[in-house]
């Protein structure tokens, strides 16, 4: 809440309060002491470089702060997560800058991979997914145990079905991944190769709305990184594709973490190569069997 909070602030005031110079540039304003960068509402954009985004970017970028000495600038609230060291993301880490609406991410994942739109929404709404400005890519934001983001995985929309573009965001920590809270009474874990299988798994099981990561490929640190954050978490639920690399990738980490004392279990999608693919099956075989009844009537 607090990080939703500053990201809403004008800059335009906000450097105001600072004592920096702005001149009007059509409907922006451009910051006199660096004659690239240009600020409109909450949204800034260096010129110079071709990147932007919004307040706490912006006071990391030039006032050379940690995300926590950011948001409390920002806001002038100390954060109220743990008391513990936060430092900031890598330096070569920025996440990509947000379209003004979210509008084609939302078709792509519902119409064309059939996630439940309630959820696409939600999501957005907590700045976990949104939809990159330069390509309209789907990017998928990872937290660390503070909330901060420190990865990034985007995914392109113009792919329909069919192979498409997909990578993480220079300077993204892999061994944090894209991942759900997991709650202190849960013990187990949900272990997904890309953020779009564990968003169609949790379509396909909506009681599930936590305890989940998303390695964004077969490198296990991310798995790592979360059993680490999460000591309750002992039993561990492989949801990783079921083809040849997925599933011999699951059967490497069963050997590893039970070796670490974790109970673990290998959970292949019923039909399909994955978790999407199983899903969108489901979808096209009750739109045919909801077409033969209506025929039929």
């Amino acid at each position: 809440e607090q990080i939703i909070r500053a990201n809403q602030t004008d800059l335009v005031s906000f450097l105001s309060a600072q004592g920096e110079q702005l001149g009007k540039s059509g409907k922006e304003y451009r910051w006199k002491k660096h004659d690239s960068v240009t600020v409109s509402g909450n949204r800034w954009y260096r010129h110079s470089q071709g990147r932007g985004g919004y307040p706490v970017d912006f006071v990391m970028e030039f006032y050379n702060a940690t995300f926590p000495e950011a948001v409390k600038m920002l806001t002038g609230e100390e954060g109220e997560g743990r008391n513990s060291t936060c430092p900031a993301p890598s330096p070569d880490f920025r996440l990509p800058e947000k379209e003004e609406n979210n509008d084609r991410i939302i078709r792509y994942l519902t119409e064309n991979r059939g996630i439940e739109k309630n959820m696409v929404e939600e999501w957005i709404g907590s700045g976990d997914i949104y939809e990159e400005k330069k390509h309209h890519n789907v990017v998928f934001v990872g937290r660390d145990a503070e909330g901060v983001p420190r990865f990034a995985n985007q995914r392109g929309t113009y792919d329909q079905n069919g192979p498409g573009f997909k990578g993480d965001v220079s300077g993204s920590d892999k061994s944090i991944g894209f991942r759900l809270p997991s709650r202190p009474d849960l013990d187990w874990a949900l272990v997904f190769e890309a953020p779009i299988d564990l968003m169609s798994y949790l379509t396909l099981h909506r009681q599930v709305t936590s305890n989940a990561v998303a390695l964004c490929g077969l490198y296990e640190g991310a798995l790592d990184t979360y059993l680490r954050d999460n000591p309750a978490i002992r039993q561990i639920v492989l949801c990783l594709d079921a083809d040849g690399p997925g599933q011999t990738a699951a059967e490497q980490f069963q050997t590893k973490y039970e070796k670490l004392g974790y109970t673990v279990k290998i959970k292949k999608p019923p039909r399909g190569k994955d978790w999407n693919e199983y899903l969108q099956q489901r979808s096209w075989q009750k739109e045919r069997g909801d077409a033969c009844q209506g025929e039929s009537r």
